[in-house]
């Protein structure tokens, strides 16, 4: 009994050594570096910890990311996340329910991090913020770095361009630019349009979506913004933004675009889509609505014509790490998975996305690489006060409604371009004083 007693004891001991040795290579194994279970006993080492995600999808994305999930999770056993997707109408509303509810997600996708920033984490605390910051365009740090501190990561980008009819105007004869080197001027850009017009087979022109996003593509253009550097006052009354206003009346008084959709409500994308439009001024994330249900024609993408300068408006997605989960770590661990660069390619290529980060600026597409490098370029030359005026919801709020009927006034005659503008800027910079007060 005494000698079954002893073996029995060995056996106990050489399991338990099996165990403590096992750890080890279960968290060499990691990807992303999930600290749970780096350290301690066996028992602590296997303990699996649980990261929700809040999520919400435009179109694939959550499918592409449930299976990076997949595989971080394969890689890393001792991690577990669960990918939770909430209706894009009523996201902000919930995630700001969870979060003063005290129980957080772990992570989030978020259009607006400044909405959420006080909530996030400060990635500066967990890595190194110049080479964090380094791996992604500058266009988009006033996004996600608030005062000077990392509060998200960006995880695709989007931007404005000029989608266009290729087959309308190879019927016309009209050639649009091939290269950066030979866009149009806005005389130009108008003369085309016109002569695809007359003779490429559309009614119009041109479509604009009735959104600040579009208007403000052409106010960039020609060397305006909406807010001043430290977003206390609103800089759109300027020579910039009437010559933007001026323009837009202009290409509603020679029916190059439609009444219809400023001053209506009729839908830009069914209009290009049906063939009755030469070109839409839109977001690169028509490319897939297109590819999927435009038949009768071929089309393509060209160059935003340049004013004083040249510009798109920057957009996208981000995440953010929520505090008070107990799982911070675990969350950046994982960010810094997702936002790596095969990770990243991989989320954009599939998605349909640009990418946000420099390295990836050429990457290759299974749908119209030429054309989602033409908004890529677009991009990289925008002017950074478009990413200013656009990055702090609560400022850019007060400006939409304004613009947009404003606009709409100056078009059917109401008002000129100045007098809309000394109206819109009394109003916006009245509600600025309280918003910063």
């Amino acid at each position: 009994m005494k000698l079954k007693a002893l073996v029995l004891t060995m056996v106990v001991i050489a399991c338990l050594l099996s165990a403590c040795g096992s750890s080890g290579s279960t968290s060499s194994a990691a990807v992303g570096g999930a600290s749970s279970g780096q350290s301690g006993s066996g028992s602590e080492s296997m303990e699996k910890k649980k990261l929700d995600f809040m999520w919400f999808s435009d179109g694939v994305e959550g499918e592409v990311t449930q299976s990076i999930i997949d595989e971080y999770e394969a890689a890393n056993p001792n991690i577990e996340i669960n990918l939770i997707e909430v209706p894009y109408n009523d996201y902000e509303n919930q995630l700001k329910i969870a979060i003063s509810g005290g129980e957080p997600p772990a992570l989030a996708r978020v259009t607006y991090v400044g909405l959420f920033k006080d909530a996030s984490i400060t990635l500066d605390d967990y890595v190194d913020a110049e080479s964090f910051k380094a791996q992604f365009s500058d266009s988009l740090d006033p996004f996600y770095i608030y005062d000077g501190k990392i509060k998200g990561v960006p995880i695709d980008t989007t931007a404005n361009g000029l989608i266009y009819n290729k087959t309308a105007f190879e019927k016309a004869g009209v050639e649009v630019p091939a290269s950066p080197d030979d866009i149009w001027t806005m005389e130009e850009w108008i003369d085309a349009m016109k002569r695809v017009m007359e003779n490429g087979g559309v009614k119009y022109g041109l479509v604009i979506d009735k959104t600040p996003h579009r208007f403000s593509t052409l106010l960039y253009g020609q060397g305006g913004r909406i807010l001043s550097e430290d977003l206390q006052t609103t800089e759109i009354n300027s020579e910039a933004g009437i010559r933007t206003v001026d323009i837009m009346k202009r290409l509603h008084d020679e029916e190059i675009c439609p009444m219809s959709v400023w001053v209506g409500s009729e839908n830009p994308n069914d209009m290009f889509r049906t063939g009755q439009v030469a070109m839409h001024l839109a977001g690169s994330w028509m490319m897939t609505n297109y590819r999927d249900n435009i038949t009768d024609f071929e089309w393509g993408v060209t160059y935003l014509p340049v004013g004083v300068t040249r510009s798109s408006v920057p957009g996208g997605k981000y995440v953010v790490a929520l505090n008070n989960t107990s799982v911070e770590q675990e969350a950046v661990d994982f960010i810094e998975y997702y936002i790596s660069k095969e990770v990243n390619q991989k989320y954009c290529s599939e998605s349909l996305f640009l990418s946000p980060r420099n390295d990836l600026a050429d990457m290759e597409f299974s749908f119209g690489s030429e054309s989602w490098q033409i908004f890529a370029n677009e991009l990289a030359n925008s002017s950074p006060d478009a990413a200013r005026d656009w990055g702090y919801a609560q400022t850019s709020a007060l400006i939409k409604d304004p613009q947009l009927d404003g606009v709409a006034e100056v078009i059917q005659g109401k008002v000129s371009s100045k007098d809309m503008l000394d109206r819109l800027t009394e109003k916006v910079n009245a509600e600025l004083v309280e918003l910063n007060s």
